[in-house]
């Protein structure tokens, strides 16, 4: 009966597909019509507190009609499943400072573990369990027995609707249902998404390899577009860009984790160094055109045109028409040799004049 009435709550939530990727289980209006700066800050405040809202509503579909119980968090293990990467950060420590000061105002849900008797398992509540280990206090809890199914779907579901896993940790729980062997049915209810949705965390969780990620830690200002891209970077540069000194440096390890993820993405997807320029060549020459000699006749004595004469500053080109004086280029030729040392003697240099005087 009480598997029933677990899993009425819990598929209410799932999500039937399409929409966006990490859906809360109910819509919430944004109160007012503020703009600009303050009303950002106003709608995430009011999301905030919605998301706080439907947290409680879940817990409460999970819990109502059980008792609750002060459990020895010595006797409580985690779940099976790891889904938060345990950042020991601000809203952890406000979380213990809270149940230090006031109480455990909603308790964690747990069951009877499945194989060690008289211990329990975890579903959902890790780190009001763990803060109240730290604080040397019992834990408020409410007991069920659920079956493996039943705890991850539990577990996924508070999470998502109080959004406040990471998507990487979201991935790796996804991941890590996968390879337990759950369906994808399954995982869409633990993390109320879609399908495209889910193959996108399972995609990227897939190609980090853990102790990358594990080094990073969760980057909670680090959404799914930055995560694909550090992803794909790593698998084109794994080899050439190695990342164990980064990961091993005093300064990496001193950083917050989203600090971390920016060290680590600016490593791996920098833009390459552009390759240096030689300076470009100059364009071909375009070649002067020059106005083709025009031929001029040579005409004999007779009147008659017996060859054409075309001069350049390169050239002298005589062309005897056969048709005129046929045989005139054979006589011509054969007279080239005497007619060429007249050219180069040059005039023939006038005697010196001479006088005499008679006396």
């Amino acid at each position: 009966m009480a598997r029933k009435n677990l899993l009425s709550g819990l598929t209410k939530a799932a999500v039937a597909g399409g929409g966006t990727e990490a859906a809360p289980p109910a819509a919430f209006p944004v109160r007012g019509a503020s703009r600009g700066a303050f009303g950002a800050v106003t709608r995430t405040i009011d999301d905030l507190a919605a998301r706080a809202d439907a947290a409680r509503a879940l817990e409460a579909r999970l819990t109502s009609g059980a008792l609750v119980v002060d459990l020895d968090p010595g006797a409580i293990d985690r779940s099976f499943i790891t889904d938060r990467m345990e950042p020991d950060d601000e809203s952890y420590r406000a979380l213990r400072a809270s149940i230090a000061a006031t109480g455990q105002d909603s308790p964690i849900l747990v069951r009877p573990h499945p194989t060690e008797p008289g211990r329990f398992q975890v579903a959902f509540g890790h780190r009001r369990l763990r803060a109240a280990a730290e604080l040397g206090r019992p834990v408020r809890s409410i007991v069920k027995p659920l079956s493996d199914r039943d705890l991850v779907i539990a577990q996924g579901q508070e999470n998502s609707a109080r959004a406040d896993l990471s998507f990487i940790e979201r991935g790796r729980f996804a991941l890590a249902l996968e390879e337990a062997g759950y369906d994808r049915e399954t995982l869409m209810l633990a993390l109320s998404i879609d399908k495209s949705g889910l193959s996108r965390l399972i995609t990227v969780a897939s190609r980090l390899p853990t102790d990358i990620v594990e080094a990073v830690g969760p980057a909670p200002a680090a959404g799914r577009d930055r995560w694909t891209e550090l992803a794909a970077a790593y698998a084109a540069h794994a080899l050439d860009r190695p990342v164990d000194p980064l990961l091993e440096s005093d300064a990496f390890r001193a950083a917050p984790s989203d600090e971390r993820f920016e060290m680590l993405h600016e490593h791996l997807v920098r833009a390459e160094a552009p390759a240096p320029q030689s300076a470009p060549e100059p364009p071909p020459r375009r070649p002067v055109r020059r106005t083709p000699p025009k031929p001029r006749p040579w005409i004999s004595t007779t009147g008659e045109k017996v060859a054409t004469v075309t001069t350049d500053e390169q050239s002298f080109v005589l062309t005897i028409d056969k048709t005129v004086a046929r045989g005139f280029g054979e006589f011509l030729l054969s007279r080239m040799g005497n007619l060429y040392e007249e050219f180069v003697e040059g005039p023939p240099k006038k005697a010196p004049y001479r006088h005499s005087i008679q006396r």
